[in-house]
C-alpha cells in the first residue's frame, strides 16, 4: 500500500513569520498535533508540534504573540512521498522517533501521514505497533 493511499491530503500549514500564538490556535481548532511550517514558495522549511510551543516558548517564558514560529520549530525534518511504500513510513518513524511525517511531492506538502493513520489500517498494525514501540523505548540521539 502507498502513501497516497492513507495519508491526509487535507494539511494545514503556517509560515515561518507567524506567531508561536497563531500556531497554537491553529492546532487546537484542527485537533491536530503538529503544522508544516513553509516558505513563502510553499516548500517545507520545518514542522512545528504543540510540545515546541510548551517547551521552546511558554517554559522558556517567551511571548507566544510575539515568538516566531521560526524561532522554535524543528528543523531538517524528515518526510515520505506519496509514491513510498507505508512500511517505509514506519520505518522512518521508527528510527527517527516521530509519530507523524509531511508527504512531500515536487518539493511541496501534499499530505501528513500519522502514525494513527497507520493504525487504523489492519494490514498494517504490526508495523505501526513496531514503530510505536521503538519511538516510545528508544533515546534519540543528536
Amino acid at each position: 500500500m502507498l502513501i497516497s493511499d492513507m495519508m491526509s491530503p487535507n494539511v494545514v500549514s503556517i509560515n515561518t513569520e507567524e506567531s508561536a500564538a497563531l500556531a497554537a490556535r491553529l492546532l487546537y481548532r484542527h485537533n491536530i498535533g503538529s503544522l508544516p511550517v513553509c516558505g513563502e514558495d510553499g516548500r517545507l522549511r520545518g514542522i512545528v508540534t504543540d510540545r515546541d510551543i510548551v517547551l521552546r516558548c511558554v517554559a522558556a517564558e517567551n511571548d507566544p504573540a510575539t515568538t516566531l514560529v521560526k524561532e522554535i520549530m524543528s528543523k531538517g525534518v524528515v518526510s515520505v512521498s506519496p509514491n513510498d511504500d507505508v512500511r517505509v513510513a514506519t520505518r522512518i518513524m521508527a528510527a527517527e522517533q516521530v509519530r507523524r511525517l509531511p508527504v512531500i511531492s515536487d518539493g511541496k506538502v501534499v499530505g501528513m501521514v500519522s502514525l494513527g493513520d497507520l493504525a487504523k489500517t489492519r494490514s498494517f498494525d504490526m508495523e505501526a505497533s513496531k514503530a510505536l514501540s521503538e519511538i516510545s523505548t528508544n533515546v534519540k540521539k543528536k
